[in-house]
């Protein structure tokens, strides 16, 4: 298992299993369509790549993990470990949280046909808010919340409670309401769990033109 590891790490660190090296597999095995490893086999060297030029990759791929490699772990120093989980624990975390507010967003965006505005730090410390939507001279709050899975939901929820007193303060001053929206993962998409909150958004927007 663990050189089954390093021979996967070095072939994709190097690339030596990309299309313009391998050619591209997924759609050459559909167009040979074999009923056996053999028929794949043959077919592969004589209308891909050749064998030569497969072995070629296999002693390109020995020369990077026995020469290549050890150099470069030499340079590794404790420091770059202890950066990198720490790069790896918050920024990419962070840099994903953040992908997947915007993901939303622009669903969001889509669904009402509204234009969604960040909203200021101002606005996040004192009224709990992401995003607003300007109609008119009034103004109605989001807040974006990603979740696991729905049973993760009625804790949000409950944080939602600790919170009405500042979209309240929100509403008396702007004139429209905060609405939250949960945001789960969907095989490798994001979208909103809570849809039903997209006909509510939609029904203040109409109350604050009609004013």
């Amino acid at each position: 298992m663990a050189k089954e590891w390093v021979l996967n790490s070095a072939m994709n660190r190097f690339q030596l299993n990309f299309k313009r090296n391998v050619g591209a597999t997924s759609e050459s095995i559909r167009k040979c369509d074999p009923k056996t490893i053999e028929q794949w086999r043959e077919y592969y060297f004589k209308n891909v790549r050749s064998k030569d030029h497969i072995e070629e990759l296999g002693k390109k791929l020995f020369v990077k993990i026995t020469e290549v490699l050890p150099k470069e772990i030499e340079e590794i120093t404790e420091k770059d470990c202890i950066d990198y989980m720490i790069q790896l624990v918050i920024d990419r975390t962070f840099d994903g949280y953040m992908t997947e507010i915007k993901t939303i967003y622009g669903i969001l965006e889509a669904e009402l046909g509204e234009n969604i505005e960040p909203a200021s730090d101002e606005w996040d410390r004192l009224f709990n808010v992401d995003f607003y939507i300007k109609i008119k001279d009034k103004y109605v709050g989001l807040q974006i919340k990603p979740v696991s899975d729905v049973s993760h939901i009625p804790v949000i929820y409950q944080q939602r409670g600790l919170q009405l007193e500042t979209h309240k303060k929100f509403t008396d001053k702007y004139g429209g309401k905060v609405f939250y929206i949960y945001s789960i993962k969907n095989g490798n998409k994001k979208v909103i769990a809570n849809t039903e909150i997209i006909e509510d958004i939609e029904k203040e927007i109409k109350r604050l033109k009609s004013i």
